[in-house]
């Protein structure tokens, strides 16, 4: 994927390089007025600057106010299966929102990508997938191979009686972000996967259960059971944490907010 990070302000500019850091695909476009030794393209006018590039990229990913891109926008959509992925990210890097082309252009997969790398909140409004209460916390040893994990996975589902297409996305600590069993589960299973921030994790006042194993060899309190908790709103647990060999899962469902 052809992707252009766009930021018009030295704050955006910061998160942006921060990106490109795992992307390294991905090219830079700041403002004029942004100060900078970084190697980029430069612009004058973010309306300009989309015209030219929205036919010739498959990501977008802009570190500026949704109006701002909801403006600069305006006359080029055409499909969405035509239309590139679309993240916006807030000037302090607190969520990244996946705009336009979230399922057919990948603009879902995008956010979760960018906000893994920003420790940010990806927010997906897909209904297909918005809808779907269930994540599923995932820890394990190092080198534990996909298949042990997908089948870990596949067997907690079993257990707590829920299916696979109700589940939303694979939830880990940061320090498995280069764990390649992880990925290559997530990849086969379609689902996204959210790194959740050991700071978040060590600070958080969510109730979970603590394992002085898991303490002795990451430094963290658990894994499975707060990144489920952490990657949702107003989550419980639906499977507490549950070993399968060298596989730990755990399951928590989102709850909606009463109409009555």
């Amino acid at each position: 994927m052809k992707i252009a990070l766009i930021s018009l302000s030295p704050e955006g500019a910061v998160l942006a390089r921060e990106v490109m850091r795992d992307v390294p695909e991905a090219e830079l476009f700041l403002h004029r007025r942004v100060k900078t030794t970084s190697a980029c393209r430069r612009f004058d006018r973010i309306l300009s600057l989309t015209s030219r590039l929205f036919k010739s990229y498959q990501g977008l990913v802009y570190f500026a106010p949704c109006g701002v891109v909801v403006r600069a926008l305006n006359g080029h959509l055409c499909h969405k299966t035509q239309d590139p992925a679309v993240v916006v990210v807030d000037p302090g890097g607190r969520y990244a929102v996946s705009l336009l082309s979230g399922h057919e252009g990948g603009a879902n997969a995008l956010a979760y990508r960018v906000a893994n790398i920003l420790s940010a909140e990806p927010v997906i409004s897909t209904a297909t997938e918005s809808l779907k209460p269930y994540v599923v916390g995932i820890g394990c040893r190092k080198g534990v191979s996909s298949s042990s994990i997908e089948g870990a996975i596949q067997e907690a589902l079993s257990l707590a009686h829920i299916r696979l297409d109700q589940v939303r996305c694979l939830a880990s600590a940061d320090i498995k972000s280069r764990e390649e069993g992880i990925l290559e589960a997530a990849r086969a299973l379609n689902l996204p996967i959210r790194f959740i921030s050991s700071s978040e994790i060590l600070s958080t006042r969510k109730a979970f259960h603590h394992s002085s194993f898991v303490a002795s060899k990451v430094a963290l309190p658990a894994v499975a059971e707060p990144a489920a908790l952490l990657a949702g709103r107003r989550t419980q647990l639906a499977l507490p944490k549950t070993l399968f060999g060298p596989v730990t899962v755990a399951i928590a469902k989102e709850g909606s907010l009463s109409l009555a």
